[in-house]
């Protein structure tokens, strides 16, 4: 049985993560010409900007709220981590605004390590 302080821990944790992840969305849709210029410009093109815009904000939005929920949270924390990555290492010129990104990036990870089952991750190191 996990502790009080363990539970609310790892609510705050995901509810953190979550955050990220459904901010984006959200303001995209008040002021998305803020947040398109964070794509690459190889995936500009094939759909009008505004479609890959909120398609992409729908994925993030299920991602945020898929980790909020707490059911089987590794694999929205492996997308998580993914699509930071991806964000930081496409982005890299625009890094004095995206250094943040690392920071949670970290949590993703950190996110996704907690909530591993398999053998590996439930051995405690000696």
């Amino acid at each position: 049985m996990e502790s009080k302080h363990h539970y609310w821990g790892m609510f705050i944790h995901r509810a953190g993560l979550a955050f990220a992840f459904l901010n984006p969305p959200i303001s995209a849709i008040f002021s998305p010409y803020d947040w398109i210029g964070y794509f690459p410009d190889f995936m500009k093109g094939y759909v009008p900007d505004m479609v890959l815009l909120h398609v992409f904000g729908a994925t993030e939005a299920v991602i945020g709220f898929w980790i909020l929920s707490g059911k089987r949270i590794f694999i929205p924390s492996l997308l998580a981590t993914i699509y930071l990555a991806l964000i930081v290492v496409l982005n890299y010129q625009g890094f004095q605004v995206l250094f943040r990104d690392i920071s949670i990036l970290a949590m993703a990870v950190s996110l996704m390590m907690f909530s591993c089952t398999c053998k590996y991750c439930q051995t405690r190191p000696q």
